[in-house]
């Protein structure tokens, strides 16, 4: 059987962006830890529990690509999203890395990192 990293990362995304937290939790390593665009750590459980006060309305994925290892991959991309927290409405475009590791049961994320965009270099011509 072929291994499919990017249905991993579109499943992870469809669960985000519908705060499917089922489904995350089935998604994520145990270990799991998330590094946010302003440096902060957040666990499995905080992860999870961020969709309290948070929702996707918008969130897409571009310029995907995928390092595979022995037993981890590493997908790297540019994620635009748009959501609303604690009712503010954000918008962010950012690079992000997942860390995806096979475990006895399956693959599951071990980490996603962050790294906000700005609106990029401007044209020198």
């Amino acid at each position: 059987m072929t291994f499919d990293a990017l249905a991993l990362q579109r499943a992870f995304a469809q669960a985000e962006f519908h705060a499917d937290t089922s489904a995350l939790h089935a998604l994520l390593a145990d270990d799991f830890r998330s590094i946010g665009d302003q440096g902060y750590v957040l666990d499995k459980a905080q992860w999870l529990g961020k969709f309290v006060d948070f929702a996707y309305t918008d969130l897409r994925c571009t310029d995907v690509e995928v390092s595979s290892y022995d037993r981890a991959v590493i997908i790297r991309y540019v994620q635009h999203s748009a959501s609303v927290w604690r009712g503010q409405a954000m918008a962010s475009t950012s690079r992000v890395s997942q860390t995806w590791i096979e475990q006895a049961d399956g693959w599951r994320l071990a980490g996603v990192q962050f790294s906000p965009l700005g609106d990029g270099p401007s044209d020198a011509g």
